[in-house]
Formats: structure tokens, C-alpha cells, sequence
């Protein structure tokens, strides 16, 4: 677990973040899927937030959320992979969708959205040059805490939107292929200032696998404190 002002961070695994405030809310990041959560039952969430598509999952959600809980999907959200029974509408919560650029209050929290996604001119596409995370198709979430603000930009590359950010806590995904890589990320977090910088997203499966210990080093030399968590096994793609 990793302290930082008043909130307290676990990467669980993936995607899946767990933030919790001093004053007792408790927050969940696209929980589930790889088996990140397997045995895993707090069911503590206050607030599930879910980025896109491809990191919904309705078990997951389940093993985190309250049975009070407010559970907000990006838009595009669906459910219609073949991995998943249970869409969002037919979850047992309270759920709201939002799109790409919003702020919203929930309870003592403040949240906003950010874009989300692949430069159809980069390098994160498929073999057809489609982007994995075409425009439009997720977002990012900034939530604060108890006066501490932490972002999870989502699954993306660095986007011009990022870099006048200012917040607390960073989470950038950090695995490539699918979003930018440790390099991009470091020269971002470069730009960005942020007070701490927790990597998620890397070493689940193959294609993700980063090195961690190079990326600390890149943040460091630009001036920003990294804190790395030993993630819950995957069980690959």
C-alpha cells in the first residue's frame, strides 16, 4: 500500500486501482479481468469507475463495489465481449455514464474526465492500422480525495490534453503496445509536474511486460518520487 497525504493507493493488478481517503470513501479503477482479482471479496467501493470497454468487468465489479455503490462507465461502455454475461444496465448498482471531457461531484468526491485514446498515426495500432483505443471510445478519470486529486489517464497514448494537468498522484499505464510505453510516460510525467507517480498496466501478460526499475529511474531524473507495487498474479491474455 503506498501513502500519500490523506489517501491510501493499492495497484491490485492490471488496471485495477484501489484508493482510499482518509475519511473513509473508498474508490475502485477498472477492477477485475486476468484474474487480478481472484480471491479478492472487500466489496468496501464506494465509487467503481471503468475507463473502457475493454476493462469492464462485471465480476470484478462485484468483488469491489457496496451494494450502495455508484458505478460510472464511459459511454461506449457496452458489455458485449464473449467473456461477459452481465451488461452495464443490468448491474446490481446504481450506474451513470459519462463522456470524455466532464466534472461531476459524487458524495465528497470531485471527479472530470479526460480523452482516452491511440493516435490513429501512431504506433499503437493493429496490423490494419486501427488504433486499439480508437477516439471517442473511453476516458480517463481524475477524482480527489480528501484534497488529494490522483488521474488514471486510462488506456492511451500521451495526449496534448495531459500536459497542462496538475494533480497529485499519476497512475500511467506503462506496458505499450496498447497504450503509451514507459518512455512516453516518463517524458510525460516530465511535462505533467505530478507530486507521485504509481506505473499500473504492465507485466500482466507479454505484450505489457515493462521495465519497471528503467522507468524509476527516467522519473527520477526528472524530479518526480516514484512508488512501485508488486502486483496480484495475472493469469495472461
Amino acid at each position: 500500500m503506498i501513502e500519500h497525504g490523506a489517501i491510501a493507493l493499492e495497484w491490485l493488478g492490471y488496471a485495477t486501482v484501489r484508493i482510499e481517503g482518509r475519511t473513509g470513501a473508498v474508490v475502485y479503477v477498472d477492477p477485475g479481468r486476468y484474474g487480478v482479482l481472484e480471491g479478492y471479496d472487500a466489496r468496501d467501493g464506494d465509487l467503481v469507475l471503468v475507463t473502457h470497454d475493454h476493462h469492464y468487468d462485471p465480476d470484478g465489479i462485484e468483488r469491489v463495489a457496496r451494494e450502495d455503490a455508484l458505478v460510472v462507465l464511459h459511454e461506449d461502455v457496452e458489455g458485449e465481449r464473449d467473456d461477459v454475461d452481465v451488461t452495464p444496465e443490468e448491474l446490481p448498482y446504481i450506474v451513470e455514464r459519462v463522456r470524455e471531457d466532464e466534472s461531476f461531484v459524487a458524495g465528497p468526491l470531485d471527479l472530470f474526465t479526460t480523452p482516452a485514446y491511440n493516435d490513429p498515426d501512431g504506433s499503437h495500432t493493429r496490423p490494419d492500422d486501427e488504433p486499439y483505443h480508437p477516439p471517442g471510445t473511453g476516458c480517463g478519470y481524475g477524482v480527489t480525495i480528501d484534497g488529494v486529486t490522483v488521474f488514471c489517464p486510462g488506456d492511451t497514448d500521451p495526449l496534448p490534453y495531459h500536459e497542462g494537468m496538475d494533480v497529485d498522484v499519476f497512475l500511467p499505464p506503462i506496458g505499450g503496445h496498447y497504450t503509451m510505453d514507459r518512455l512516453e510516460a516518463a517524458d510525460l510525467v516530465g511535462t505533467m509536474g505530478p507530486r507521485l507517480v504509481v506505473p499500473i498496466h504492465y507485466d500482466t501478460f507479454p505484450e505489457i511486460e515493462a521495465d519497471a526499475g528503467a522507468f524509476v529511474v527516467d522519473v527520477a531524473n526528472r524530479g518526480v518520487p516514484v512508488a512501485l507495487e508488486t502486483p496480484r498474479p495475472g493469469v495472461g491474455r
